[in-house]
């Protein structure tokens, strides 16, 4: 995942999850993600689905990064990994 030409994550492994209404999604593994150029946001939202999320910021992009630290059983494999808003993907 790149954000304005950074490099913010590299993976082989993502977690794609395919939700009705909502664009495709790529859970990547923490230790994949940056997590040092992020900043943990004060910002905490709810699905019904998932559980509790608890997102992450960089300087310019508030709440980029979001994760389910304890996501509910049906989606378990979630857990320890981070999604992101308005990034480019490149795949080769």
């Amino acid at each position: 995942m790149v954000h304005d030409g950074q490099v913010l994550a590299e993976s082989r492994r993502p977690l794609v999850l395919r939700e009705t209404g909502c664009p495709v999604r790529y859970y990547l593994p923490s230790e994949d993600v940056r997590t040092d150029l992020l900043t943990a946001s004060d910002t905490r939202t709810h699905c019904p689905f998932k559980g509790d999320a608890s997102y992450w910021s960089l300087p310019d992009a508030a709440d980029l990064v979001w994760a389910y630290p304890e996501p509910k059983p049906e989606v378990a494999a979630i857990k320890d990994h981070f999604c992101f808003y308005d990034t480019e993907t490149v795949t080769d």
